[in-house]
């Protein structure tokens, strides 16, 4: 169904268009045979079709990409608090509006502490969530933002609520600068993005850090695996700058990991789709286990509902390999690092997300037991 080699990395064949299954679609009934026939008609093309995002090229052309960097002090990482640590936290809830971001799903705003320092507020379903991933992700070796997340911060100097955004902040934030359940990411001096990176065509291809990343996508339920969610990033290295030279390495991370901790696949409800306990813990984990592959369930299939948009349909309907054909090698070998971390600092994980003592024991079990599935390998 799916091919892949690491001098071409992933490819979906004609034949990998599932929705084609005919006899599934009589049991959802007409509507869902005529949708079937157009998604078919439609699936060589976009199969065949180039992504439409592509990755800009970078003043760094020399320096080496980086993805993962050798965890060695797992026992000892602080996933309350994260990659920023406690020096890096927001010093303060009260920050100045700079301007909003209408793009994507969820409302995002630029804002600024009392230190001068830049900060991206994520609000919505996907703000806790992305606070725990970029714990764990980190944890074992990933680069990730530096995010924190507040129950509630005061943002001075907002316009006026649009009427194009009155919907898309409701409950989430009041007429006077207050907003709930708020992410924050981090805009660290000497660090700037300069692209993104294809999961199907990046310097790693075939690697094992590569392919422990697709497996911790699979371990979050991480379904939005989309390229232009991954990012590159320019660094400056610290210790360099305190010698005056402008060495910098090119970070590759996923940048967006707010649609984990749910379904498996993208569906209508998004209430359900991320963050959403009941969801993660009734998800699939692994689908298929050979002797030298595993196929992982996530991403997944999207609901049927969404293919009344045949193109998006398609265009995710190809996101499904990223969890198919992956060595047991290399997935035990992601498992074996998170094996490292204590239930103390998994828990810490979801705490520095924001959710109650019962919540994170319910997400942290299901984690534990997604280790231990791939330390059986």
């Amino acid at each position: 169904m799916t091919e892949y080699s690491e001098e071409r990395g992933f490819r979906l064949s004609n034949a990998a268009v599932a929705v084609c299954d005919f006899p599934a679609a009589r049991r959802r009934g007409r509507i869902a045979v005529l949708l079937i026939l157009l998604l078919c008609r439609a699936a060589p093309a976009a199969a065949q079709k180039p992504d439409e995002t592509s990755e800009q090229k970078s003043d760094d052309q020399d320096s080496e990409p980086v993805l993962w960097r050798d965890p060695t002090d797992i026992r000892s990482r602080n996933l309350f608090y994260g990659p920023g640590g406690t020096e890096d936290r927001p010093p303060a809830a009260d920050f100045q509006y700079e301007k909003e971001d209408l793009k994507g799903t969820n409302p995002k705003f630029d804002v600024r502490d009392a230190d001068g320092i830049k900060w991206r507020v994520k609000l919505g379903e996907e703000a806790k969530p992305e606070t725990v991933a970029s714990r764990l992700l980190w944890a074992v070796g990933y680069f990730t933002n530096e995010d924190y997340f507040l129950p509630e911060i005061r943002v001075r100097g907002m316009e006026p609520v649009s009427k194009k955004r009155r919907k898309r902040v409701q409950g989430l934030v009041e007429p006077d600068g207050t907003m709930y359940n708020a992410r924050l990411k981090r805009y660290a001096p000497g660090v700037k993005k300069v692209g993104i990176w294809r999961w199907r065509q990046n310097p790693f291809l075939g690697t094992r850090e590569l392919n422990g990343l697709r497996v911790m996508m699979a371990v979050i339920n991480n379904w939005d695996l989309t390229d232009d969610n991954n990012a590159i990033y320019a660094e400056k290295d610290r210790g360099d700058q305190k010698r005056g030279s402008d060495s910098s390495q090119v970070v590759y991370m996923v940048s967006d990991i707010g649609a984990s901790f749910g379904t498996a696949g993208r569906v209508r409800d998004r209430r359900v789709a991320k963050g959403n306990l009941d969801s993660y813990r009734r998800s699939k984990f692994m689908c298929k286990i050979n002797r030298d592959y595993v196929d992982l369930c996530v991403p997944a299939r999207e609901s049927w509902p969404l293919a009344v948009n045949p193109k998006e349909y398609i265009r995710r309907l190809r996101l499904r390999s990223l969890g198919r054909h992956l060595p047991r090698a290399d997935a035990k070998w992601i498992g074996e690092l998170l094996a490292r971390l204590s239930p103390e600092q998994i828990h810490d994980a979801f705490r520095a997300g924001g959710y109650s003592p019962e919540q994170a024991d319910g997400f942290s079990n299901v984690v534990a037991k997604r280790i231990a599935e791939l330390n059986d390998l």
